[in-house]
């Protein structure tokens, strides 16, 4: 995206007559410690080096350097909180937490404040709907999407046909595992399936009695909403049991490498629910590699680049990035605010050529947020492990979720939220 002639005289006579700017700060919800810090540090190492990247190569965002404020939470919603309250004061332009129980609890916190809190694939589904959640956004795919993308793709492997089978849902026990049962049950409903609900108390390391109960019932499928030591910890309890690898399917926070590789080759032909593309080709990841892994400024090891969950991180900090860039044009000033943040966000659009020109061609959908969805174009695939290469590969295309059976769902839970906190509706 490009400044208008207007808009980029106006950032450079600001920055002329404002030698020195205040840094663009994003803060970092981190956890590096805890049951789910094997997510926890890809993602933020992802996140701190596309940041890290960007200053180093180019400047910063509009001339104004990236300063990434960590804080860690150790996935604790407290904690989470905590960090929110500490930091919001240092100029926090969005939030991106990485924990639906923080998301939870900061959506009327950023509200009232008027910063923009950033959920992509997690978080409450429904915030989906601008309408009523104006400072809430989960492009480009919600939980509600990946139950649906799961579910097609067990349509297109049984001929459109999943008529009386049964399909166990394996869900962390908290806000987060719960999000898809209610699209789940619609879906059965729809196609005819059993939907089989399966608890797995925190943080997951116990699960005999669960994978007793799979092994008792034999369902067709198993769908896995985990994420930490869950995921391992199933990966293994199903090799245990003998169940097929190719009919297990995690959401796309269940999908890591790390979730895969202690089970070593018995993991082979897992598979997962993902929003974006997988591996380390594309030119953005070798500039990480020159300008922050080589130069000694990586967040962590750097030895993650290509893995799911640092692509991940990579991912969410360009969309907020080109966000700000948004912002900086519709503003007029490269030292935006967080209320001007919102507004790039709710503005964005991104295109194929956009992302070929970031190094990341193909690596994510082409699509546009406004004031009514701030969800985006709930697009995905389906990835599945091949322990001989040790890496993830696509085995679908990317294709759209269900929104028939979705998007009512979406309407339902945030009028209610709505009434419940005397919201009224924008955009109109």
């Amino acid at each position: 995206m490009k400044f208008t002639k207007l808009a980029a005289a106006s950032v450079t006579a600001l920055m002329v007559a404002t030698p020195v700017l205040a840094d663009l700060v994003f803060p970092s919800l981190s956890y590096r410690t805890g049951p789910y810090a094997a997510g926890g540090i890809p993602y933020a190492d992802g996140f701190a080096d596309y940041f890290t990247l960007l200053n180093e190569r180019d400047g910063g965002i509009g001339g104004v350097a990236v300063n990434v404020i960590e804080c860690e939470t150790g996935y604790n919603t407290e904690k989470g909180v905590e960090c929110y309250e500490s930091t919001k004061g240092e100029g926090a332009l969005v939030y991106n937490p990485l924990s639906t129980g923080i998301t939870y609890q900061l959506i009327p916190k950023v509200t009232a404040d008027n910063i923009p809190l950033y959920t992509p694939g997690y978080g409450r589904t429904s915030a989906a709907n601008g309408k009523v959640f104006s400072n809430v956004f989960n492009f480009p795919a919600n939980y509600w999407n990946a139950a649906s993308l799961a579910v097609n793709h067990l349509l297109e492997i049984n001929g459109g046909d999943i008529k009386g089978k049964k399909i166990a849902l394996l869900y962390h026990n908290s806000a987060y595992g719960k999000e898809p049962i209610r699209t789940l049950e619609g879906l059965a409903e729809k196609h005819g399936f059993e939907l089989v609900a399966i608890p797995v108390d925190h943080p997951g390391q116990e699960q005999k009695s669960q994978w007793l109960q799979i092994r008792r019932e034999r369902p067709d499928n198993v769908l896995m909403w985990g994420w930490g030591v869950m995921n391992q910890v199933a990966i293994q309890e199903a090799a245990n049991i003998r169940y097929p690898m190719e009919n297990f399917i995690g959401v796309w926070w269940s999908g890591g490498d790390h979730d895969v590789t202690p089970a070593g080759d018995a993991a082979n032909g897992y598979k997962a629910v993902t929003f974006h593309a997988v591996g380390d080709d594309f030119p953005v990841f070798a500039d990480i590699q020159k300008h922050v892994v080589d130069a000694g400024k990586a967040a962590g090891a750097g030895d993650n680049i290509g893995k799911a969950i640092y692509n991940r991180g990579v991912y969410a900090a360009m969309l907020l990035a080109e966000a700000a860039k948004k912002a900086q044009e519709l503003s007029g000033t490269a030292d935006i605010t967080a209320a001007q943040m919102r507004d790039g966000l709710e503005a964005l659009e991104i295109t194929e050529a956009r992302m070929a020109e970031l190094g990341m061609g193909g690596f994510g959908p082409s699509f546009t947020v406004s004031c009514e969805n701030h969800g985006g174009p709930g697009t995905g695939a389906i990835q599945q492990w091949d322990a001989a290469a040790g890496k993830w590969a696509l085995i679908s295309d990317f294709g759209a979720s269900d929104m028939d059976v979705i998007q009512p769902l979406i309407d339902e839970d945030s009028a209610a939220y709505a009434a419940e906190n005397s919201i009224t509706e924008r955009c109109n």
